[in-house]
């Protein structure tokens, strides 16, 4: 009544075993003996209040154990192990009997004995997993469901009824009358009564009819709703002419109500008489309402009043709501928030992120080089001016190093350039805040000297970001890889013995070790490729050479030629006008035996060259 919480159980393996299903144990059904042995014997009176309380819960788990827990006592009173080796999917208890049937994964039903905490029989329900389970009002014959329906026999546990289902698994299975409409044959139970079926990512729930013979397999009705059924209850029609109503929770979180006759076959399928959507008031701050999700609903034993779950499901609000159903769509307007002392908003808000200045630079106390100019915006100058009492003086530099405790000598540098120290703090930063531009003004520094004393003057808990900064430039273009072996090779050289201290070395260095080994793999290729290459090129180089030199030093060659008959004598030069040039050639050979081969053969080449007739005509 008061929507608080009366009761709360956590069971001790709810972390690997999670709760699939619950079910109530009917009000009179008697308690498993306890320990104690003979002492359980009650007086009349206590009987009597015990009847009227619900009190056991069947809780099926993931692993596919049951567990019995008591609420009156608020412990747990047995554990039903060994059935099932799978999900637990559905828990219905028999009405009369203290018989509990499970259904699960394993494609198996399962009836528990809860006095003795064993299986008493276990069959197998269906081709795949069997998702849900009903027992008919007389207690004879379950339904069961998977994809199909199926009607079995519990004294045979053979299948009485087979029905087409669903296309997805079933996830509620509920009688919708207890006697026939046709009274005019005698009732044997279970002939001529209705059943309701929904499923999960379906919109329509079917109602079946259970007929003598086993000619229809198909639903006689069907219910429309908005979205696929979360929650369905029903008042049950024990009179002739008296509807059915039914109540819908879809996923979106409406209700829909419906109130049929159920007497016979109805093609259409049928919509809801009345939908109910709760929606908060948008008066105070926020001006749009926002819809508020029906979780369960619940008809009250006068069948016209409903109860309802809403909210969030860590603290829902339970109500009793009487609906007047004339009207095809309600809309309840219900403050949430002032009801809900609970508000899951305010634990997310109260993280807030720093807003930083893009101009700002963080300097981290406890790193030397603390000395670095910061250039402070004007306007920052002037309000410290403001600040400052009169009288009093500033501070030198000198003295603010001394109160930093920073050797001074270290900081005056000549020529003003940033000292390693100024570099190191830089890399922090940059390694800090992960600001690219601080990053590539310390990398990019080409002077061993200054890399390693960088590295050297590093505090020790930047040298593993720094590793992840180089492995990371280290897999762009082969110029910044180079520059950061430098580094790399100084980061390893100086600071070894921390790094074989961290336990975790292995996967922290293992990109990169995966990266030289890429590349290392690729290097003996490559010079081969390189070796190849390179000869192709020198080949065709020299060809190319080769080629061109008959033709650059004819005329040389020409000039040479020319002396020499000079100083022999011009008869050679007449002899060459009249024989022809082949024989002028072999005649020359065997003057100038003591000439170089190599220029014999080139002329013997170039022999039919029309320079040297020329020549010879000059001479005459």
């Amino acid at each position: 009544a008061g929507s608080r919480l009366q009761h709360e159980y956590v069971p001790s393996a709810h972390l690997s075993a999670a709760c699939t299903c619950l079910a109530w144990a009917p009000a009179g059904a008697r308690q498993p003996p306890s320990k104690d042995g003979p002492q359980r014997k009650k007086r009349k009176s206590e009987v009597g209040e015990v009847d009227k309380q619900l009190d056991i819960l069947a809780i099926g788990t993931a692993v596919g154990s049951i567990l019995l827990y008591s609420t009156v006592k608020g412990e747990l009173q047995s554990k039903l192990d060994g059935g099932h080796d799978s999900r637990v999917n559905c828990v219905r208890w028999h009405q009369d009997s203290c018989c509990l049937y499970s259904c699960s994964d394993d494609k198996h039903i399962v009836e528990w004995n809860t006095q003795t905490c064993k299986v008493k029989c276990k069959w197998k329900g269906d081709n795949s997993s069997v998702t849900c389970l009903c027992i008919s009002p007389d207690g004879k014959m379950l339904l069961s469901a998977g994809r199909t329906i199926k009607l079995w026999d519990l004294e045979t546990k053979e299948v009485y009824r087979h029905f087409t289902g669903h296309a997805t698994s079933v996830s509620s299975l509920m009688f919708t009358t207890v006697k026939p409409t046709n009274e005019s044959k005698p009732f044997d139970g279970i002939t001529g009564l209705y059943f309701l079926s929904g499923a999960i990512h379906d919109r329509l729930l079917s109602v079946w009819y259970i007929r003598s013979d086993r000619k229809e397999k198909n639903a006689v009705m069907s219910f429309t709703v908005t979205d696929e059924p979360t929650f369905v209850d029903l008042t049950v029609s024990e009179v002739k002419e008296e509807p059915v109503k039914l109540a819908v929770v879809c996923r979106d979180g409406q209700l829909h109500l419906f109130e049929h006759i159920l007497n016979g076959y109805c093609k259409k399928p049928l919509t809801s008489n009345c939908t109910v959507q709760i929606a908060t008031p948008g008066n105070d701050g926020d001006s749009t309402p926002k819809p508020v999700p029906i979780l369960a609903a619940a008809f009250c034993t006068d069948k016209q009043s409903l109860l309802l779950v809403y909210g969030n499901t860590l603290q829902p609000i339970i109500e009793k709501v009487s609906l007047n159903t004339s009207e095809s769509h309600i809309c309840l307007v219900r403050d949430i928030q002032k009801v809900l002392s609970l508000k899951t908003d305010a634990a997310v808000t109260k993280v807030k992120t720093p807003v930083v200045n893009s101009d700002t630079k963080v300097l981290v106390p406890g790193i030397p080089g603390h000395s670095t100019a910061v250039k402070t915006p004007a306007l920052g100058k002037e309000k410290k001016k403001n600040k400052r009492k009169p009288g009093e003086t500033e501070e030198s530099i000198e003295e603010r190093l001394g109160a930093l405790d920073i050797d001074v000598s270290k900081v005056k540098t000549p020529g003003g350039l940033p000292q390693t120290d100024s570099f190191a703090v830089l890399l922090v930063q940059g390694l800090e805040s992960n600001d690219a531009e601080i990053l590539n003004k310390v990398l990019n520094t080409r002077k061993e000297n200054i890399v390693k004393n960088t590295v050297a003057r590093m505090p020790i808990h930047a040298v593993i970001p720094l590793l992840h900064e180089l492995t990371k430039r280290l897999q762009g273009n082969p110029y910044s890889a180079s520059l950061m072996v430098r580094w790399l090779k100084s980061v390893f050289t100086l600071h070894a013995s921390y790094l074989s201290t961290l336990p975790d070395l292995i996967p922290q260095l293992g990109m990169l070790y995966q990266l030289m080994e890429s590349r290392v793999k690729t290097l003996q290729k490559l010079s081969r490729l390189h070796g190849r290459l390179f000869i192709l090129v020198t080949q065709v180089a020299a060809s190319q050479t080769v080629q061109e030199v008959p033709e650059v030093n004819q005329t040389a060659k020409l000039v040479y030629e020319d002396d020499s008959s000079e100083e022999e004598g011009s008869d050679d030069e007449m002899m060459a006008d009249k024989d022809s040039d082949e024989n002028w050639d072999e005649d020359e050979e065997k003057e100038e035996q003591s000439d170089e081969q190599d220029m014999t053969v080139e002329k013997e080449i170039n022999g039919d060259s029309d320079l040297e007739p020329e020549n010879g005509s000059e001479e005459e």
